[in-house]
Order: structure tokens, then C-alpha cells, then sequence
């Protein structure tokens, strides 16, 4: 029986989406779109990089095999497959080394967003413009229901719980579905927001990579299902046992979604860009051990004792002192600590499975010390802030804090550094001369009456 009752549209989501549904390339700051754009870029640098992995590989061949159709891209892939399936591919990579960005809220926001918009747009001959459009959205709301949920049980990945409203936002709003087929696509993806951090255990495989790909399969699919009159709660997000309520085990406040919406944009103001790929919580930590090594020179050889302090959060679940695959290394502060002080942290491929052995990491990996600092811990959530100390076998002690990573607001990453991070990570995958056209084609994304030449680049051009 079809669900014929009228809504009542007076929740804060429904206030939520009204606001991103109104938004035009012409009551958008510049700012925001010139920086949704870099966004953009940084994320499909991700994608391709990640589209290179194992598990990457094993997601592609297996939607491959079901020989799924539609017009939707894979990345690195010759054949268009059905948008859904796509994105689940895609996200899936963009998510494959922990190289996307992060935002407020605890989730990962480009690694949901852009692979659904990009897959929506592309499978229903959508313009540049409202990809792009798509994504402010997106980003937006990923990040206002990730504050908005508060904190949840350890045990929960965020990016897949709150990544579900973002990928079904940002797909809807690039199809410009009414509020009501958006708040039924969103009340979808809600019954299928998912994700949980057993992947800490040391043998947690390549599980957490698919977070945010199945986030991002099931808000396209929402919004594919909304679109052709499927139904769902309009308040399964902020409504009674609503997502919100449900995850949100520390007092969540729904109000989050509509306050101050417009004064400033999530895209632009909130995201943290990674110039580390590892979990952004270890990113000071990261930073300050090579600041200390570049300012005394230090020998790791002559290290006697390392300690870290952080909040309590990371204590529970970054101290795996001998990680034993990619996933737990990029998880582990003792791991990226010895890889800060003895390799070059900022190279994706010192966690590469083949290097979790090299000797004079894991001696030195046995010598950090992991612990909570109460003037650490007054900044979580909101910074994660890093005092390390190092001592020497000479009886010299080094120490720094750290409190904005590189890449956050307080400390962003400059428009040719992410265009250089861009460039690294999509020429493993595709040659110089269709990288440089990508980088064109994004600049000017909002103007493509059809993303076809970026479509074709990302099937093509590639290195043999």
C-alpha cells in the first residue's frame, strides 16, 4: 500500500535540507565554490590512488562480474556500470588508504560525497554545476549530523553512520528532488547507516575501506528508490529511534542541523585535508615527531624512550604497538610515531604491507609510550592535539606540542600543495598528460554542460 499521508515538514532536517536544496552557484560565496572545486580535485586524487589497492581491485572485479550497467564510472575502469555499484567502488577506494579528507563531526565527508554525486551526475547526464552543487550539500550535511549525533559508542565508525545522509544529500540535491523526495531518501538511507571499528584488532583486513563505499551505495540508491515514489520516515534522522537518537549515545542535539546555516559552509571552513595517510587523529603526533627530528637531527639510533601524550579516545584505540597489516599501521600511534622519526611519514608507501617489518621502525615502535594528557584531552573532539617528548641515550630530551595539524583550518594546506598532492597520487594510476587535463577540467567543472571529458579521463588516460 502506498504511503499517501502528508507531510509535516518542521523538523530540523527538514529545515536542513530546505536550506541545501535553495543553494545556486549565485547565492554561493565564490570563496566556498573555488574551494568546493580543490575539494574536488582532492578527493578524485584519493579515488585513483585508492583504485590501485588490492581491495580497490577485489570491489571492481566484483562489480565487473555482475556485469551491472548504467552510466556511472569506476575509476581506472574501461566499462560505465549501474550508479549504485559504482559508488560503492569508488568510495570504497577513495576510503582505500587514508588519504581523504576528514571534517567536523568524526567522518570522512569527500570519501561519501563525491563518489555518489559523481556517479548520480554521470549516470543521469547532469551538468558540472550541479555536481558541484551536490557536494556543498553533502559536505554540509555529513558533517552537521556527525556533530549533530555527538558522540557515539567507540566501537562506531561515523563514516559510515552519518556518510549515509551525506551521500543521499548530495546525490538528491544534484537531482534537485523536491524536499519531500529528499527527506524520503535520507529517511532510506538511514535504516542502512552502518559501520563498526572491530578493524582495530590487528587483523582487521580491508573491512573499514568499504565504510564509506557501502555509505555511499546506499545514499545513491536512496535517492534512485525516493525518486520513483519508494517511501521512508520523514524524520528517520531526527525523529523518534531516528538515527540521531539511536547512535547519538552522549545527549544528541538535532539542532545542530539548522544552526547557523549559511554563515558559513562546511566545504570551505571545516575540512581538514590529509597530508598524512593515517588516521587524522595521529597527524600531530606525526607532525611533531618530524618537526623535533628536523630541528635537533636526531638519530633514531639513539633513542632511548619515546612517550606520546593524547586524549583518552586515542589511547583506547591507536596503541597497537606491532600492527601486522596496512589497516592496523595506519591505525598506530607507536607505528607512525617510529615511521615520523626514521622514514618519511608523508610517503604513502612506508605502510605498504611490505614495509610494516623494516626493523628500525619496529624497534622503535617497542620504545613509545602511549598515553592520556589531561591537557590534551581538554581539546578532543573538536582538535586532536599531540604532546610527544623524546629521550635521547645521552640524557638530552627533546618535546613539542602539537595542536592544529597541517591541513586543518587553523593550518590548511595551500591551493598548489593540494594540487601537488593531487598530482602525486594520480600519476600512479594515470599518465602526466591526463593528469593535467583533470586539473584543467576541474577548475572549471561548474561550466561543463556534461562531465564526459572527465568521465573519459578517468576511464582512460591511463599509465599501461
Amino acid at each position: 500500500m502506498n504511503d499517501m499521508s502528508a507531510p509535516v515538514l518542521t523538523t530540523a532536517s527538514s529545515k536542513l535540507v530546505e536550506f541545501l536544496l535553495s543553494r545556486t552557484l549565485d547565492n554561493l560565496p565564490a570563496d566556498v565554490v573555488r574551494i568546493a572545486r580543490l575539494r574536488l580535485l582532492d578527493t578524485l586524487g584519493c579515488g585513483l590512488y585508492g583504485a590501485r589497492t588490492p581491495w580497490g581491485k577485489i570491489l571492481s572485479e566484483v562489480v565487473y562480474e555482475e556485469q551491472s550497467h548504467g552510466g556511472a564510472t569506476v575509476y581506472c575502469g574501461k566499462e560505465p556500470v549501474g550508479p549504485a555499484r559504482a559508488a560503492l567502488v569508488n568510495g570504497t577506494a577513495t576510503h582505500g588508504f587514508e588519504l581523504d579528507d576528514a571534517g567536523p563531526g568524526q567522518a570522512h565527508p569527500g570519501a561519501v560525497v563525491l563518489p555518489s554525486v559523481l556517479a548520480t551526475s554521470e549516470h543521469n547526464n547532469l551538468s558540472g554545476a550541479r555536481l558541484l552543487l551536490g557536494m556543498i550539500a553533502g559536505y554540509e550535511a555529513t558533517a552537521r549530523v556527525g556533530l549533530a549525533i555527538g558522540e557515539t559508542g567507540w566501537g562506531f565508525h561515523k563514516t559510515g553512520i552519518a556518510g549515509v545522509v551525506g551521500s543521499a544529500v548530495a546525490s538528491g540535491v544534484a537531482l534537485e528532488l523536491t524536499q519531500e523526495k529528499l527527506l524520503r531518501a535520507i529517511g532510506i538511507a538511514c535504516s542502512s547507516a552502518a559501520g563498526i571499528k572491530s578493524f582495530i584488532q590487528g587483523s582487521g583486513g580491508m573491512v573499514k575501506r568499504m565504510h564509506a563505499g557501502r555509505a555511499c551505495e546506499s545514499g545513491v540508491l536512496a535517492c534512485m528508490l525516493a525518486r520513483k515514489g519508494f517511501t521512508a520516515p520523514l524524520a528517520a534522522l531526527d525523529g523518534k529511534f531516528g538515527l540521531l537518537e539511536t547512535y547519538g549515545t552522549d545527549k544528541p542535539d538535532p539542532a545542530v542541523l539548522e544552526k547557523g546555516l549559511g554563515e558559513s559552509y562546511i566545504v570551505k571552513d571545516g575540512v581538514k585535508v590529509k597530508a598524512y595517510s593515517f588516521c587524522y587523529d595521529l597527524h600531530t603526533t606525526a607532525q611533531a615527531f618530524e618537526q623535533l627530528r628536523a630541528e635537533h637531527g636526531i638519530d633514531h639510533k639513539q633513542i632511548k624512550h619515546v612517550r606520546v601524550g593524547t586524549n583518552e579516545r586515542g589511547v583506547a584505540l591507536h596503541a597497537d604497538v606491532a600492527p601486522t597489516e596496512t589497516m592496523s599501521a595506519q591505525y598506530s600511534t607507536p607505528f607512525v610515531s617510529a615511521v615520523a622519526l626514521v622514514k618519511d611519514a608523508q610517503d604513502p608507501r612506508n605502510f605498504n604491507l611490505d614495509q610494516l617489518g623494516d626493523p628500525d621502525v619496529c624497534a622503535l615502535s617497542r620504545k613509545v609510550e602511549l598515553y592520556a594528557d589531561p591537557a590534551m584531552q581538554v581539546y578532543y573532539p573538536v582538535r586532536n592535539t599531540a604532546h610527544v617528548t623524546v629521550h635521547m641515550n645521552d640524557g638530552r630530551i627533546f618535546d613539542k606540542t602539537v595542536l592544529d595539524a597541517k591541513g586543518t583550518p587553523a593550518n590548511p594546506c595551500t591551493d598548489d600543495e593540494i594540487r601537488a598532492k593531487f598530482r602525486k597520487l594520480a600519476s600512479v594510476s594515470h599518465t602526466d598528460s591526463a593528469v593535467a587535463e583533470i586539473i584543467d577540467i576541474v577548475s572549471r567543472i561548474e561550466t561543463l554542460p556534461s562531465l564526459a571529458p572527465l568521465s573519459n579521463l578517468l576511464r582512460g588516460g591511463m599509465r599501461g
